[in-house]
């Protein structure tokens, strides 16, 4: 017989359909927010484009392990850096869009917006079972709209940290399932739930090579899950603290497994900081093969055991509250006294992580960060103290995770992402408490509820109205003129042919030209070097440089070159136009140049408060460069270069003057050695570096070396197989010769060169045997 539907059931139907919608809701404004920067035809910074370049790479030639078109003249061993499945995952998500219309393209920008608003749903659900409505719907607001956690989730940004939050949340919600659940006929199925953790945290070891953090997440839920299992009388989930420590340690055993599959993190056994560890802390790899592991199963899973077992044994003996808080509170000063003194490991441990990454990354956290990335709800997250009133095991879990990712999130920038669920779970678990303790105070309820209510929702406000702010302002590094530039580049090159240019566009020349840069991804003091003229041009040939790239984004970047190069008494200033009648006038903090055009110039430059006729002024038109005369004498050694085509002035003195980076950008009177290939008039140059170089080309299925200004007496051959290993190499003399048909290697897939004179290094490079074949019988 159908149910009468009353009103009482009507309500009760509304009731259950609510969380649905609130629930769809917080998804759909975190899709949105995050599909922004979809409005873009360039992805965003600069390690994306490197991503996009070897997964379009893989899908045509497989999961190879050497990428040629990297780190020239070497080539890139994908190994030596992150587990395979980083790029694997957007590969999976093309195949199962592409049916439907979506490129490579389109499903790469895709892959980071469908895992962080995937996080948000876990995380939704997570606290929905530790909490509540209230509390699941504030906190995963908070993240959905958090510019920390977008940032990092957001259409076109992909990095390989947005995986591990991922399943953090994952672990976080096995937590929370066996927390919560309700014994059934074995009364221990909880125990098979805290599996979870554990496999989330060993499956995590296949997308980041820095994937660390989330066992120490993990540990610290587990350990915090027992200290408030026994503070608060509740023994028999002290046990349950364990079992999520001890899940870890299968995690770990996972991660070390799928290591040898996809590739280990940064502490693997074959890279550089996890044998330098394994030197410091006295560890021979065996079954485990990651120092971190290693050392995590070692140390910090038997004492985070230890601690458990110790709380069992005392729970038997002591039942007093006060006298359990006080043991908890000498403990914990004990932790902290070792952590502070361990403290100058810990800090070279992480120096030796991140010693090269980007600088904006590696700076302090300050309060402007703080409010860019999560706007009131950092300021929110001390109020989640109120939440310890109602001793609920879930604040344990949760200050367990504040443990670890606030004091990351406020040493560095780059870790604002990593503590986003901790900031957004506390602010959202609190401010419901806040709600909760002042609801009984109202004179009115009615209107006393409406009023905290809105008090309460200026937090997740501002959050939104930050998140969205910044979403909005965030735009692609990368331009028409880079794209345009490098596109030139890849046609008018050798597959075989290594670039030079600051590292920061590196990966640009990687995606765009599909040629290998000396410089990606990280500061390189060489390529500084010479753009302050400290390089030779036989220090160029030793890494079979062909072609230099000058750009404006380099000279507004002067000063990190001069940081990254360790030299000073440079000066070079680029000055934005200042409107002003009959007069050219540019403008930066502190300097003006003022230039009036004729058949002699009138070119007048202020420096602080001084004014002066500079010692010489260049001016670019279209896509032609010269000096031009001045009425006056000089009276100041500065140098002024005028831009007509983008509405620029550069300002330097002498000595940033007689650089590269300045001779090759400003002016026509550069080194005879130097050929310009490609002006767009002022944003980007290329030019050609002519030297004894190695042509690689094939005819009839071999590969054939020709050598361009042949003065080379002989070249060393090395023949690789994909995974790196040497299979043979030899020298060959080639006094007199114009080219070398290489022999057949049997399986060998990579070969490096080395073109000398003597034992002077003309050229070296890299390439891919199948490469040259298919480019030769493309064009043919």
């Amino acid at each position: 017989m159908k149910e009468k539907r009353t009103p009482i059931n009507k309500i009760a139907s509304i009731a259950n359909t609510k969380p649905k919608l609130e629930f769809l809701a917080v998804i759909l404004i975190a899709f949105i927010i995050r599909l922004l920067p979809m409005r873009f035809k360039y992805l965003l910074g600069y390690d994306p484009f490197f991503h996009l370049a070897y997964i379009r790479y893989a899908i045509t030639h497989g999961w190879v392990n050497f990428f040629p078109y990297a780190l020239g003249p070497w080539g890139f061993q994908v190994k030596l850096s992150h587990p395979l499945g980083l790029w694997m995952v957007p590969a999976f998500v093309y195949k199962l869009l592409h049916p439907f219309g979506v490129s490579l393209f389109n499903a790469f920008r895709l892959t980071p917006v469908i895992f962080g608003v995937l996080t948000v749903a876990l995380v939704y659900t997570a606290v929905l079972r530790l909490y509540g409505r209230k509390e699941a719907l504030l906190s995963s607001l908070i993240l959905a709209v958090s510019f920390g956690h977008v940032f990092r989730s957001m259409a076109g940004y992909y990095r390989g940290d947005n995986y591990m939050l991922f399943w953090y949340s994952v672990a976080l919600l096995g937590i929370a399932l066996g927390l919560t659940w309700t014994p059934r006929r074995w009364g221990y199925e909880r125990f098979a739930l805290y599996l979870i953790p554990g496999i989330a945290t060993g499956l995590s070891a296949i997308f980041w090579q820095a994937y660390y953090p989330i066992f120490a997440f993990v540990l610290a839920n587990g350990v915090l899950l027992s200290i408030g299992a026994f503070l608060i009388g509740n023994d028999r989930r002290i046990v349950d603290g364990i079992c999520v420590t001890l899940s870890t340690a299968l995690g770990a055993v996972i991660a070390n497994a799928l290591g040898g599959i996809f590739g280990y993190g940064m502490t693997g056994y074959n890279k550089i900081l996890g044998k330098e560890l394994a030197k410091e802390f006295g560890l021979n790899f065996g079954f485990i093969k990651d120092a971190f592991l290693l050392l995590y199963l070692k140390y910090a899973v038997v004492l985070a055991v230890a601690v458990g077992i110790t709380l069992l044994i005392v729970a038997r003996f002591v039942r007093d509250w006060k006298t359990r808080l006080s043991l908890v509170a000498v403990v914990s000063l004990v932790a902290i006294a070792v952590f502070v003194h361990y403290w100058g490991v810990l800090q070279n441990l992480v120096d030796k992580v991140f010693h090269t990454a980007p600088i904006v990354e590696t700076q302090r956290t300050g309060l402007r960060d703080l409010w860019t990335a999560y706007g009131l709800a950092f300021f929110a997250v001390p109020v989640f103290a109120l939440s310890f009133r109602r001793k609920h095991l879930a604040d344990y879990v949760i200050l367990g995770l504040a443990v670890v990712s606030v004091p990351m999130l406020l040493i560095w920038t780059r870790f604002l992402f990593i503590g986003s669920i901790a900031v957004a779970v506390m602010a959202g678990v609190g401010l419901v408490a806040v709600y909760e303790k002042l609801k009984p105070l109202a004179v009115s309820k009615r209107l006393g509820a409406l009023a905290l209510t809105l008090i309460i929702a200026i937090v997740p406000a501002t959050t939104a109205y930050t998140g969205f702010q910044n979403a909005l302002s965030v735009r692609p590094i990368v331009n028409d003129n880079w794209a345009t530039a490098l596109h030139y580049l890849g046609n008018h090159s050798n597959l075989n042919d290594v670039v030079l240019t600051w590292w920061d566009e590196g990966h640009w020349v990687t995606y765009f030209a599909e040629r290998a840069p000396v410089a990606q991804g990280s500061p390189s003091k060489f390529v500084a070097d010479y753009y302050l003229g400290k390089v030779s041009e036989r220090a160029l040939m030793n890494l079979g440089v062909d072609y230099v790239i000058v750009s404006l984004d380099a000279v507004e970047k002067f000063e990190a070159i001069l940081q990254t190069a360790g030299e000073s008494g440079y000066a070079m200033v680029v000055l934005r136009p200042v409107s002003t009648p009959g007069v050219l006038t540019f403008s930066a903090p502190g300097y003006t140049v003022m230039a009036t055009p004729g058949e002699r110039w009138d070119v007048r430059v202020r420096i602080g408060n001084a004014w002066g006729i500079p010692a010489g002024v260049f001016v670019e038109k279209g896509k032609t460069v010269e000096e031009v005369p001045l009425r006056e004498r000089p009276t100041l050694g500065a140098y002024v270069y005028i831009n007509l085509n983008y509405g620029y002035a550069v300002l330097m003195n002498e000595k940033a003057f007689e650089t590269p980076l300045a001779k090759l950008m400003f002016t026509n009177q550069y080194s005879s050695d130097y050929r310009l290939l490609y002006t767009d008039g002022g944003m980007v140059k290329i030019f050609r570096f002519v030297h004894p170089n190695v042509i690689v080309t094939a005819e009839n299925g071999s590969i054939v070396l020709r050598f361009e200004n042949a003065t080379g007496t002989g070249i060393g051959i090395w023949g690789y197989l994909d995974n790196g290993t040497l299979i043979e190499g030899k020298w060959i003399n080639v006094a007199k010769k114009r080219e070398l048909i290489v022999s057949k290697y049997s399986n060998v897939s990579i070969i490096q060169y080395t073109y000398v004179k003597g034992k002077t290094v003309l050229d070296r490079g890299v390439f891919r045997i199948k490469d040259i074949i298919t480019y030769e019988n493309n064009r043919s």
